[in-house]
């Protein structure tokens, strides 16, 4: 019964996807189903199998083994300040560790690791799909890099960008997640979940925004011009360029969760006078509790996890990790994983702004057209985010 309800979640989701689309006729179905099919493969494989279960378990291992390193830099600094036994400060033992993944991903960068792995990664994929080569490389960059830097990889080529061109690399950039804050992530919910969202979500966008946003491009239009993402002359200074920017994201995380947070409180406590206890998150669980239940969450904890959810389209997916943390021991396992999945990604109302504000400062005709298709933008990411983890549901 789970699986048939899964795949009419799939059904209903690209179904909706299909009826927003600008360009029916244009639609490669040829590339969807072939990002379907490395979809459900990838998560049976992980998911079903002991050799998946083992590259995740090593991952998962190599991640710990980072976040240690990263504590000893943390504790370093931080050694005298007293915590209570048995409770943690997020920002010490959390966002702090941004600043040692953020190093490690500029030292690669620098050393044209991955680069390398992108742009072949790239290739395959456009290859594979028949999407454009411009696509499918910001879709795998986007797994490493946020959301600007992502974008600002290919600044050249925006020119060239049609508007619905520019509509998949927006919704790449925006259903992925920065493999800077992957560590941070791991520190809040279950490694497995937020590591096979990786490539899940990848696919995701794409196949979302190619029903969305259907292109074909002419073979000999059809290259890609990639800017250098470093811009560092030694290996120490990208070490260092890297702490700084690991340090700026750190801050900035923690000013974003003091806003959100507290400004939900503010709206909870508005809708707690007005409608007599209710809160915004109950009223999302509610809006959201119908697709929550054919992406396989068990009805009796739908509307719990349907909350969060909401909450992660309207805040972002920090504030909802936050709150799912405390869930996690007293729902089952298959929510766990849905709603892992769902939440790795940056789909929520903060992002219109981040992409809209780097495409503007490239290129101010195509910023203000991002702004304009940004509400699209947002409904395309979150559908993602919801195949995606129904994809996880299918293998729970």
């Amino acid at each position: 019964m789970d699986i048939i309800l899964g795949i009419l979640a799939i059904g209903v989701i690209l179904g909706i996807a299909f009826l927003m689309s600008n360009d029916k006729k244009n639609i490669n179905y040829f590339g969807i189903g072939v990002m379907l099919l490395a979809q459900v493969i990838t998560t049976f494989v992980m998911f079903q199998t002991e050799a998946g279960a083992w590259v995740i378990d090593q991952i998962s291992k190599g991640f710990n083994k980072l976040i240690e390193f990263g504590t000893e830099g943390v504790m370093f600094v931080l050694g005298n300040i007293v915590v209570e036994e048995g409770t943690t400060v997020f920002f010490f033992n959390v966002l702090l560790l941004i600043i040692f993944f953020a190093t490690i991903l500029s030292v690669l960068t620098y050393l044209k690791i991955l680069p390398f792995i992108i742009k072949y990664l790239g290739q395959a994929l456009s290859y594979i799909t028949r999407l454009p080569k411009v696509e499918s490389f910001n879709a795998v960059n986007s797994i490493f890099f946020g959301q600007s830097e992502a974008i600002i990889a290919i600044k050249s080529q925006f020119k060239q960008l049609s508007d619905n061109r520019l509509y998949i690399v927006s919704a790449s950039a925006m259903g992925s997640v920065s493999a800077s804050i992957v560590g941070a992530y791991i520190g809040i919910l279950p490694a497995d979940y937020v590591l096979v969202a990786l490539p899940l979500n990848m696919f995701s966008a794409l196949i979302v925004a190619s029903l969305i946003a259907p292109v074909r491009v002419p073979k000999e239009e059809d290259h890609v011009d990639v800017q250098d993402v470093s811009n560092a002359k030694s290996f120490f200074e990208a070490m260092g360029n890297g702490a700084l920017d690991g340090g700026k994201i750190a801050l900035i995380v923690a000013a974003m969760l003091i806003a959100f947070i507290a400004s939900l409180e503010l709206v909870n406590a508005m809708f707690a006078g007005i409608f007599g206890g209710l809160t915004l998150q109950e009223v999302l669980g509610y809006i959201i509790a119908p697709i929550g239940i054919l992406m396989g969450i068990p009805t009796g904890e739908v509307l719990d996890a349907g909350a969060i959810m909401g909450t992660k389209i309207v805040t972002n997916e920090f504030v909802a990790m936050l709150e799912f943390q405390g869930m996690v021991d007293s729902v089952s396992e298959k929510t766990v994983g849905i709603v892992t999945v769902f939440l790795t990604s940056f789909a929520n109302f903060s992002s219109i702004g981040i992409i809209a504000g780097t495409v503007q400062g490239i290129d101010a005709d195509k910023g203000a057209r991002v702004s304009g298709f940004g509400m699209k933008l947002l409904i395309g990411a979150t559908l993602g985010s919801m195949l995606s983890a129904t994809m996880a549901g299918l293998f729970l």
